[in-house]
């Protein structure tokens, strides 16, 4: 599979849990615990997959250099968040605007990598390279899935 197919269907995934968070309330703390810990996990690799593999080859480009950096300091952003919802009790008042900010955030960066991102990609790599791509990142995905399994 190719790094960008790898990466779009990695993020219905992501937008369909950050859905279901968002329909939850106080009174849900087990759904909103659980929900938040798979969201994490799967956030954790999906970044490793676009920090390790990605944004690398980008950064190397002249013309997409900047677009890098940029999904660089999204993540720093939504790690912060993350970090911040995480020392939250998923009781508390607060949790669920923390997440819709949360959500908001990763939906506009999710947004940007489809409509920009991922379409330069398409032009400045060859399918090989995209091939090459997605063969690593699924070596991220698995290692991350192995070491939840032994967590």
């Amino acid at each position: 599979m190719d790094a960008i197919t790898l990466l779009i269907d990695d993020h219905k995934r992501i937008k369909k849990m950050l859905a279901e968070g968002d329909e939850t309330t106080e009174r849900a703390e087990k759904t909103r615990t659980e929900l938040f810990e798979r969201l994490k996990d799967l956030l954790l690799s999906h970044e490793q997959m676009e920090e390790v593999v990605l944004y690398p080859a980008l950064k190397a480009h002249p013309k997409s250099k900047d677009m890098a950096l940029e999904a660089f300091e999204e993540h720093h952003v939504v790690d912060e968040i993350l970090e911040e919802l995480g020392s939250t009790p998923v009781t508390d008042e607060t949790w669920g605007a923390k997440f819709t900010v949360a959500k908001e955030n990763l939906e506009h960066h999710m947004g940007e990598e489809e409509d920009e991102m991922f379409p330069d990609c398409r032009k400045m790599f060859s399918k090989d390279e995209l091939e090459q791509m997605g063969a690593k990142m699924a070596e991220i995905q698995m290692a991350a899935k192995q070491v939840r399994g032994a967590a």
